[in-house]
């Protein structure tokens, strides 16, 4: 897909910060986000600074689009540490909302190209990231829509010296409703992305977690451990943010590792979409028994039968008691 960046850097039209909210501010009030640090990782972490924001261009959360703005600098804080950046990294982030994070990642990245689907929120953000707005790109759009090529060539508009501008990692606040989708899809759309740290609903980040026979394993957690593995994951309530969510969320660490075939060789890109095929089929209806299922979804019997013969998996099972091996090896049986 063919992307422009937002405006950079530019007048506002909106609204204007007040004095001593702008970037670079001590300010940090507020009972979620107060700390004695006089350098808080993001100024933006606090409810004062966040509801000062919002009053100064007219703005609030749209519940349509999924806002809660984080306002725990703490929590800021802990995200930074799971995604270990270094100064040549580019970070993809998805859902900047008025930059809380995304001037937290500015301080540590090489640079960061944001994502952003509420059009309100593209002055904002060229006030708040004004500081670093050489290293900061606004992509205003879907989320689900861009790609590695079109965010890659937003960044190297910007003719950063001895930075690659391909994304290497995903760290978001999410919005809600996308995120199972934007974490899976950038794992498998964004070969060079090798970590995602991702704020979720908790519920999601069981989903992500879960290990074959939980409640919450399905197609979509096999799917995952095609491209990647969690390696870190911490709890975050609904006071963190404003206004608070209905829901418990959490934020997860995914990093990438190679998928291998069961001779421990990586797969390609083809091997691993005939991987997810079968696993698409074996949940397709996931209170009957593996083989029926995938023969339901138009996988010949006798070739199945074959392949649960060659792997040693049984045609009564259930596709919830597989983990992602299980099916590389049972789609490598099929003939990928």
């Amino acid at each position: 897909m063919g992307i422009e960046p937002g405006e950079r850097g530019v007048g506002l039209s909106g609204g204007a910060l007040p004095d001593g909210g702008a970037p670079g501010s001590s300010q940090a009030a507020g009972s979620c986000g107060a700390t004695s640090d006089p350098t808080p990782s993001s100024w933006l972490a606090n409810p004062r600074s966040t509801r000062e924001v919002l009053d100064a261009f007219g703005l609030f959360a749209k519940h349509r689009l999924g806002q809660n703005f984080l306002v725990s600098d703490g929590v800021v804080a802990k995200i930074l540490r799971l995604a270990e950046l270094g100064p040549d990294d580019v970070v993809f982030e998805v859902g900047p909302g008025i930059g809380t994070l995304t001037v937290a990642l500015l301080r540590q990245a090489g640079a960061v190209v944001s994502v952003e689907a509420d059009r309100a929120l593209e002055p904002v953000l060229a006030q708040t990231c004004e500081r670093d707005s050489e290293r900061f790109s606004l992509v205003m759009g879907d989320a689900l829509r861009v790609d590695a090529e079109g965010l890659s060539s937003v960044v190297a508009a910007l003719g950063l010296a001895g930075i690659d501008p391909e994304p290497r990692l995903l760290v978001s606040n999410l919005p809600y409703q996308v995120a199972a989708t934007v974490i899976l899809r950038t794992l498998e759309h964004m070969p060079r992305v090798r970590r995602e740290v991702v704020m979720v609903q908790a519920e999601v980040a069981d989903r992500i977690a879960a290990t074959p026979g939980g409640r919450d394993y399905g197609a979509y957690t096999a799917k995952l451990g095609l491209y990647a593995q969690v390696t870190g994951r911490f709890e975050v309530g609904p006071g963190n943010f404003m206004p608070p969510p209905h829901v418990q969320s959490a934020v997860v660490r995914i990093d990438r590792r190679p998928c291998l075939g069961p001779d421990g060789t990586p797969l390609s890109s083809e091997h691993v979409a005939a991987c997810a095929a079968v696993i698409d089929a074996a949940f397709t209806q996931r209170r009957k028994t593996i083989r029926n299922s995938m023969g339901a979804s138009g996988f010949d019997r006798e070739r199945l039968d074959a392949a649960f013969s060659a792997t040693g998996i049984a045609p009564t099972t259930r596709a919830e008691r597989l983990a992602t091996a299980d099916f590389v090896r049972l789609a490598e049986a099929l003939g990928w």
